[in-house]
């Protein structure tokens, strides 16, 4: 990452993530731990939509997703016993939740696009949701 792509993620890390981090921990009910490639989730030329397009593609539909899980004792407890880790990158620039999104050995593992479908939070969250159901 160069200067530039630094310093976003220096301002995002320190003015969104914490809130957006403290609202994943209240929908599960516990510290979950996150792994991001933050160096990953560049396209340079779309630098100016992250600061609206990463809560949408990134951290939304997990909160959503969570709060849909966790709304009973059952799927508290079960993505508590379950969840290990959440993996958040770009690698292959998925923009269709059913390719981006995997549950293995604990890691729920985001591989999408910070940029492609960033309105189409209510997929990404149905697709989380049917994932965790399946997984969990």
């Amino acid at each position: 990452m160069g200067l530039k792509e630094n310093r976003f993620t220096k301002t995002f890390q320190e003015e969104q993530f914490p809130q957006l981090k403290g609202q994943i921990n209240e929908a599960a009910g516990f510290d979950v731990p996150l792994n991001i490639e933050w160096e990953k989730l560049f396209e340079d030329r779309f630098m100016h939509l992250y600061n609206d397009s990463y809560p949408k593609i990134y951290f939304f539909p997990i909160i959503e997703a969570f709060k849909s899980i966790a709304s009973d004792d059952m799927g508290k407890e079960a993505l508590k016993d379950s969840l290990k880790e959440i993996h958040i990158t770009n690698t292959v620039d998925h923009h269709n939740p059913s390719n981006a999104y995997s549950f293995t050995d604990g890691v729920l593992t985001f591989d999408h696009s910070p940029i492609n479908n960033a309105d189409d939070v209510d997929r990404r969250t149905s697709v989380l949701v049917e994932l965790l159901e399946n997984n969990l």
